[in-house]
């Protein structure tokens, strides 16, 4: 649309496109309130981006397109503050706040009669962010309070970190030079979600939201802090020149707020009894806050005020933090034991002498993976620190090693399933451990419940209540056993009645019909997803011949590496194994494709992966799969720089917000079958 713009037109075209997109990123990120759709905004972004590939000179210093990084730095640069990043003195109770009113009473009466907020002490990262003209031009560490190192690459990719002030047109004036103190962080939400996703995955997780944070923006190539969920909270101004700002501190967070800065929430109070019972009612709320937080902050409100009472050391007079009730105790690990997860992972947890934490009676903590425990060199009879904050497991931060008496032996990796008692298996790369045997007691629940799935087998009907009824009755003790139901035992259940007995057998006996690559999938062999199982049926005739498949022939097939060919070649070496596909065959259930272990057929997408999002209007989400993989492509659940077509239809998701960070092309379902076709040719 823009090739008959001239190029003082197309320069202010770029430059009402930034002006949108923050705007927009600013309602989305930070107010959770968007006015457009995610579609509309990606067209937006990808209009500025092709303005920019075109005219690479013209790029700004506040173009959204910084957000994705910008590769790696050798090292940090040091970078002197305007003034100094102070530290705050602390206290633990209502005591300690009124020893200090009285102190600085003392030294001012104005004390007496002043007003107060209440702020929410964010276990974070502080940083310090300078902008000028309105421009983010540079973000640092607090460092020694005087000197921190520069990590504007990595702040930029923070979207909740506005890149120009104001950003909405009716947001105030900004000074010339503005010099804020924020605090950056992960929340708690964002960070069980990604730790969740990095051990379902078997990658190494991480042992808390602030040590992340601080790692995230430490990171010399600032495109792996864009893959941290990290945002930002701004709360003070460090200096000013060339505007006015107000002279309170309630006056400067409502004023960062409405330049488009996002602020944490605070209390005003109008005398220190009020700022006490708002400090209380805050920790009394901790656990419902979205970050971190280890206390509150009390500030006198008036700015003049604060700034004449002076320090105490490098302590500013004017404001104090007050902890909140310890969460961290330490008690002793009596034990390690394993838990068996669905997909065969081994979980190490502590077993405690009980502790209380927060009111809390604590037996059992998480020790998240072995590489955990090795690292910090965790062993049965420590005296172990234990931390609980809000609802989430306790989990061992670790061992007093002072505490040691000698006698406490290092932790040794167990050989076998505890369940089972088959040998565990590693991948080269991961963290997890894995139980590869189908059979294993310990996993047969979701074990069944993944074959049965929509992906998989499609049996319908068969939720997780009824595979839990099955199981339980001793009628299901493997996979096999399913296609053995008859309607006599589903009726002897109870909630079973003749229709809904029937209708379960009919839907086993359907998926008697479901094709190989649907069963190489059931089968949850570790590293196989729809589309490798695909890959396999397409090479191999059925179960037997692809039990006997060697390494080198695994290998030859496009996407199988080395972990995965091993995977497969463990899981069908498992005698338990071996013995659910004699009786998969004896029930029936063996179907023959007509794959050959001799050639893989080329296909018109092969090498190119696709995301789908959104709902297409001629194709379900599962017949767009398809279509894709029927042309050799690659269909996965989530965006990556691997990915080359997110497929967009409407209501689409937050995948489209990926896909333009990762410069990602973007295609409807009509440029979907075009591709087709152009790749044919």
């Amino acid at each position: 649309m823009n090739q008959n713009l001239s190029a003082n037109e197309l320069l202010s075209r770029m430059g009402e496109l930034i002006e949108q997109i923050q705007y927009h990123s600013y309602r989305y990120h930070v107010l959770d309130d968007p006015i457009i759709s995610d579609y509309e905004y990606d067209q937006l972004y990808n209009e500025l981006v092709r303005i920019e590939k075109d005219h690479p000179d013209w790029i700004r210093l506040d173009s959204p397109t910084h957000r994705t990084g910008s590769g790696i730095s050798e090292k940090f640069t040091k970078t002197r503050h305007p003034s100094p990043i102070l530290s705050l003195a602390s206290v633990f109770d209502e005591d300690g706040i009124r020893a200090w009113f009285e102190r600085v009473t003392k030294l001012d009466d104005r004390v007496e009669r002043a007003n107060f907020t209440v702020e929410p002490k964010i276990d974070g990262l502080t940083v310090v962010l300078r902008y000028e003209n309105g421009i983010f031009t540079q973000g640092s560490t607090r460092g020694d309070g005087e000197i921190g190192e520069d990590i504007t690459s990595n702040l930029k990719t923070i979207r909740s970190l506005p890149l120009k002030v104001p950003v909405s047109p009716n947001g105030g004036q900004v000074p010339k030079l503005l010099v804020v103190r924020g605090e950056a962080f992960i929340s708690i939400h964002d960070f069980d979600a990604m730790n969740k996703r990095l051990q379902e995955s078997g990658e190494k997780t991480y042992q808390n939201p602030r040590n992340t944070a601080a790692g995230a923006l430490r990171q010399l190539d600032s495109s792996l802090t864009a893959f941290r969920p990290l945002t930002i909270l701004v709360y003070s101004i460090v200096t000013s020149e060339g505007g006015e700002v107000p002279a309170s501190q309630s006056g400067c967070l409502d004023y960062l707020k409405l330049l488009g800065f996002p602020i944490p929430d605070y209390s005003l109070c109008n005398d220190i009894n009020q700022a006490i019972k708002a400090y209380h009612q805050l920790e009394s709320q901790r656990d419902r806050l979205i970050f971190e937080a280890d206390g509150a902050v009390i500030k006198i409100n008036q700015l003049d005020l604060a700034k004449d009472l002076g320090f105490v050391g490098k302590d500013p007079r004017g404001a104090l933090a007050v902890k909140f009730q310890a969460r961290e105790v330490s008690t002793t690990l009596l034990e390690i034991r394993i838990n068996v997860g669905r997909t065969g992972v081994i979980t190490p947890y502590a077993v405690l002498d009980p502790v209380e934490i927060g009111g809390v009676i604590v037996k059992q903590a998480t020790l998240h993976n072995f590489d955990y425990i090795f690292d910090r060199d965790i062993r049965p009879g420590d005296r172990v620190l234990i931390k609980r904050a809000g609802d989430v497991i306790p989990y061992v931060i670790g061992p007093i090693i002072s505490a040691r008496s000698g006698l406490e032996l290092p932790y040794v990796l167990p050989e076998k399933c505890p369940d089972c008692q088959q040998p565990l298996e590693h991948f080269e790369g991961e963290v997890a451990w894995y139980c590869v045997n189908a059979s294993c007691p310990a996993q047969l629940i979701r074990n069944v419940e993944h074959f049965v799935s929509k992906g998989a087998m499609d049996i319908a009907g068969l939720g997780i209540k009824i595979v839990e009824q099955l199981v339980d009755s001793g009628l299901v003790r493997d996979v096999a056993d399913l296609f053995a139901l008859t309607r006599a035992q589903l009726l002897a259940l109870e909630g079973f009645a003749d229709k809904k007995a029937d209708n379960l057998i009919a839907a086993i006996d359907l998926a008697r019909r479901q094709p190989l690559s649907r069963l190489i999938t059931a089968l949850g062999i570790h590293g196989i997803g729809e589309v490798m199982a695909i890959d396999l049926a397409r090479v191999y005739s059925d179960l037997d011949s692809l039990s006997k498949a060697t390494f080198d022939e695994l290998m030859r097939i496009p996407n199988v590496g080395p972990n995965t060919a091993q995977a497969i070649i463990d899981w069908f070496g498992r005698p338990g194994n071996r013995n659910l596909l004699i009786k998969l065959k004896s029930v029936g259930m063996w179907p023959v494709s007509s794959g050959s272990s001799q050639t893989v057929v080329p296909q018109t997408l092969t090498g190119k992966t696709f995301v789908i999002t959104g709902t297409l209007p001629g194709f379900s989400r599962e017949q767009a799969k398809e279509f894709i993989e029927s042309f050799g492509g690659k269909v996965t659940d989530s965006v990556s720089k691997k990915t080359t077509y997110l497929v967009v239809g409407e209501s689409a998701g937050s995948k489209l917000d990926k896909a333009r960070e990762l410069g990602v092309t973007v295609v409807d379902e009509a440029r979907l079958r075009a591709l087709v076709t152009e790749t044919k040719e």
